[in-house]
């Protein structure tokens, strides 16, 4: 009886740690998207080779609205040193249209990529919050999840991303 017991909870703990987007060992779930021109980008393309934050948000999110403009700072300053950020717009077909206009008022130069069936979000943010952010270090590992926004979150975020552009 403890065996089964023990199997069972084993077999939810793995089902768990699969839905949030972690694959063994805490590593991040492959997945690819579109950009907003209609190119794929993979996951695993930057794996290996960058610092990655997922940037998770939505047209209607107003902390989003506040986030971003940080979140592109700061990819702006660290991209030729290895760290790419991913935007993923969680936008759904009544609002997927704003999504272009939205990334372009803020000018953001990251991809942006929709998730207008929410493969992605399931993955990693299956509560869809708005913003959700995880980090992920060069080997693949969730480093760090965060959600929503305050004023000073970025600096709590430069530091990580630092932290992790170190690691060989």
């Amino acid at each position: 009886m403890r065996a089964l017991l023990l199997t069972l909870l084993l077999v939810s703990c793995a089902a768990q740690t699969a839905s949030t987007g972690r694959g063994t060992a805490g590593r991040a779930a492959d997945f690819t998207l579109r950009d907003l021109s209609g190119r794929d980008v993979r996951l695993s393309d930057y794996l290996g080779t960058h610092v990655i934050l997922l940037d998770f948000w939505a047209t209607w999110c107003v902390p989003c609205e506040a986030a971003l403009p940080h979140v592109e700072a700061l990819y702006q300053k660290y991209k030729n040193q290895g760290f790419i950020v991913l935007g993923i717009a969680m936008d759904d077909s009544q609002t997927v249209a704003q999504v272009a206009p939205f990334a372009q008022r803020y000018r953001l130069s990251f991809p942006v990529l929709v998730d207008e069936e929410t493969k992605v979000v399931q993955l990693y943010n299956p509560k869809r919050t708005a913003p959700y952010q995880v980090l992920i270090a060069r080997n693949g590992t969730i480093a760090k999840e965060r959600q929503g926004y305050n004023a000073g979150d970025e600096r709590l975020l430069e530091s990580d991303v630092q932290a992790l552009l170190r690691r060989p």
